[in-house]
């Protein structure tokens, strides 16, 4: 009998459509919204899970995307996690990093060095 292979993820129970990429034709996952956060969370590999709204970039595209639109292709005998980039740029989940807040601190930051009205 052969050893169990540490890279073996059962298959998903959704259909796949094959889809061509830069890197030649992927399987990819055809998910319902109604399940991409179960989804996510079984094959997010990092803590914590982000939401399904946070913004993420894919570092090899260098494109921004919410976490909901995320791909799962089926590689061989695994369940890959990837960006919707990845088609185009062979990312995947570890290729992924949050995008900061930057306006929300920028206005913050402005509003508070306002001179003081009354003052």
């Amino acid at each position: 009998m052969s050893p169990v292979s540490p890279f073996f993820d059962p298959p998903l129970p959704f259909p796949i459509k094959l889809v061509s990429s830069a890197m030649g034709p992927v399987q990819i996952y055809e998910i319902p919204d109604d399940q991409k956060e179960a989804i996510l969370k079984q094959l997010y590999i990092f803590s914590p899970v982000p939401s399904l709204d946070d913004v993420m970039e894919d570092i090899h595209a260098e494109k921004r995307f919410r976490v909901r639109e995320f791909l799962v292709a089926r590689e061989g005998e695994m369940n890959v996690l990837a960006s919707p980039y990845s088609l185009e740029a062979g990312g995947t989940v570890i290729d992924w990093m949050p995008v900061r807040r930057a306006r929300k601190r920028a206005s913050k930051v402005a509003s508070s060095s306002k001179p003081d009205a009354l003052g």
